[in-house]
């Protein structure tokens, strides 16, 4: 109470000091706000002695923070969750207690709208409570109040919204209990002719609205027994966004199915594919849609693939060595180009960036995919289609006998397929393509078990791009990492880091914002490239496995995805925890011991009291 009254007098003195009330008037409203315990500003607003933002620059004024509207905020609170390592800043309650509401985290900085500016020992509480520090700026008793229900509830009135228009379990354990695949039937065409008001077609509004703001890569609609979840996949981690009662599963499955003109809605016992062209919120995205009958029902997998994620070469930010490599690579009249890597890593990404820069009036550029990711102008680009006999091997056939200058192989998958493109490549074509291996020297025995001869390999491979993306680190709140938290020198060493590395190392740390998640923001690509030369072909023909050709390629200059990440986290670009979630070590590659560590080593083996070390396992 005492600190509301303290607010009132200050509030009071100000409105007299400026000549906007007088004394005869102001004080009855000054005795009954003190009396109710309630802030005077919300009776001078409500009385029409004053309006609200002119309220706020008064007292903005006068305690020197800045005001803020907040009925033009949006405030997102999963975000300052993710900003607060996945930790609630501030509950419901505590922020209807003090009037206070978060807006915003950068490091340990916290924004903090507040209605009472001068409650100096609230603000230390908060202080203390939050562990932050505080930026307060301030608002309204009244914006506070509906800016904290609208927070706080958001996510509720969205469900609920959709919940309104369903149809009631009764009538659903009815509909299950007849088992009338009639019944099914007419409620798929029901919703096919609905028009934007049907719950099933707001939902599916809803889940790729979000998945486009929030920069997600896939939508995951997945059935259980007893709900539905809806995961997006934002910087290569999943995250929950929405749990869905049982009973929308089949009308979402039917609604996405509709939105694609492809899918078969009756069809619900084998796997499907689809794909949907949306406009939202400004942005053009072409939607890859997959369902897969589970045991609870059928789960949809989207891949949004947005088309001004395409890049030029210099966009992608390799390495200076990779890049002249890649350059190198395409530049040549004939041979393979092959990006390789896990599903998602980027690798069509990549590869339409290398077409674009053949891309030129003069030449004949082809591709042959399932399906077609990105349309480009200038480029003829076939979709195959195995019902009908349009195979990759078939279209690649087809296309040879077109003139082609550049051939992109969407993905090689089998032998007939790597048979055809490696006789292209000895025939005068440049041939783009991706495969399935973990690095880029497996590429080449992977080419070798799938049928083609050695001598072969060596002779049409002209580059190998192994390809993973990395979070990169937010550049609005990333710090210094403390120098107590780094690991000793060994295990910098073990990881990969050579010796003049660790000498002045200087490593970043994630911390959280309002404008990224837990730290990171944005994904870049850590690749591994291998340039065909004389040594490396001398190791293939002679028939060379894995090992050998990788210590060859690490000697001849390769950089292997571990230092490619190593070399980013070096530059404060990402952290060495996210090279290490990405990257397998590689002991080929591992630094010698210097001269100091050979000396103490030779030292501690000649001393006899010193036991023998046990053999290596």
């Amino acid at each position: 109470m005492a600190n509301v009254i303290g607010y009132n007098r200050k509030l009071s003195t100000i409105l007299k000091k400026n000549g906007l009330v007088e004394d005869a008037t102001i004080q009855p409203m000054y005795e009954k706000a003190n009396k109710e315990g309630g802030l005077l500003a919300s009776a001078v607003i409500a009385g029409g002695m004053l309006d609200e933002l002119s309220l706020l620059g008064l007292v903005s004024e006068d305690c020197g923070w800045p005001c803020l509207d907040l009925d033009k905020v949006k405030v997102d609170l999963e975000e300052l969750k993710n900003c607060n390592k996945n930790q609630e800043v501030m509950p419901e309650d505590q922020a209807k207690h003090h009037g206070a509401l978060p807006l915003a985290i950068i490091g340990d900085y916290l924004t903090l709208a507040v209605a009472n500016p001068y409650d100096v020992v609230m603000l230390d509480n908060l202080k203390l409570q939050l562990g932050k520090q505080l930026l307060p700026v301030v608002s309204t008793e009244r914006a506070i109040a509906k800016a904290i229900e609208n927070a706080y509830h958001a996510q509720d009135k969205a469900v609920s919204n959709l919940m309104e228009s369903l149809p009631t379990e009764d009538d659903l354990s009815l509909d299950e209990k007849k088992k009338d695949d009639d019944k099914e039937a007419k409620d798929d065409a029901a919703l096919e002719a609905s028009g934007d008001d049907a719950p099933a077609v707001k939902a599916v509004k809803h889940i790729i609205s979000l998945a486009i703001k929030t920069g997600a890569s896939d939508i995951h609609i997945e059935p259980y027994e007893k709900k539905t979840r809806v995961r997006l996949r934002i910087d290569g981690i999943l995250h929950e966004k929405m749990e869905l009662p049982k009973r929308m599963e089949k009308a979402l499955c039917s609604r996405i199915k509709i939105m694609t003109d492809t899918m078969n809605i009756a069809e619900r016992g084998k796997p499907q594919d689809g794909r949907i062209a949306v406009s939202m919120d400004g942005k053009k995205c072409d939607i890859r849609v997959s369902s897969l009958p589970l045991v609870y029902g059928e789960k949809i997998c989207m891949r949004i693939l947005a088309k001004g994620n395409l890049k030029d070469m210099k966009e992608l930010n390799l390495e200076p060595q990779v890049f002249d490599i890649l350059s190198r690579g395409l530049s040549a009249p004939q041979g393979m180009v092959l990006v390789t890597g896990p599903t998602g890593s980027g690798k069509s990404t990549t590869l339409y960036s290398c077409l674009k820069t053949v891309m030129t009036p003069e030449e004949n550029v082809n591709t042959v995919e399932d399906p077609v990711e990105y349309e480009l102008e200038g480029i003829n680009q076939c979709h195959v289609n195995p019902k009908r006999g349009l195979t990759f091997a078939a279209a690649l056939r087809a296309l040879l006998r077109q003139d082609p200058d550049t051939v992109m192989i969407g993905e090689i998958r089998d032998q007939e397929t790597i048979e055809i493109a490696v006789k292209a490549a000895l025939t005068g074509h440049l041939v783009l393509s991706t495969l399935h291996t973990n690095d880029a020297p497996s590429t080449i025995t992977r080419i070798i078990d799938m049928g083609i001869e050695p001598l072969m390999v060596a002779s049409t491979l002209n580059v190998v791009l192994a390809q993973r993306l990395g979070r990169r680190l937010c550049s609005s709140c990333k710090i210094p990492m403390p120098q107590e938290e780094y690991p000793d020198r060994a295990q910098l060493i073990h990881m990969g880091f050579k010796p003049e590395d660790v000498e002045g190392l200087k490593l970043m740390k994630p911390v959280g914002c309002s404008l990224c998640s837990n730290g990171y923001k944005g994904r870049f690509a850590l690749v591994e490239c291998l340039e065909m030369n004389d040594k490396l072909r001398k190791v293939i023909i002679g028939g060379g496995s894995d090992i050998e050709i990788r210590k060859m390629a690490l000697e001849t200059g390769m950089i292997s995805l571990r230092r490619a990440g190593l070399l980013n986290a070096m530059r404060g670009i990402t952290t060495v925890e996210e090279v290490l979630r990405n990257t397998v070590g590689d002991e080929t590659e591992r630094p010698t011991k210097t001269a100091a560590e050979d000396k103490a080593d030779a030292e501690a083996a000649e001393s006899p009291d010193m036991p023998a070390a046990p053999a290596p396992v």
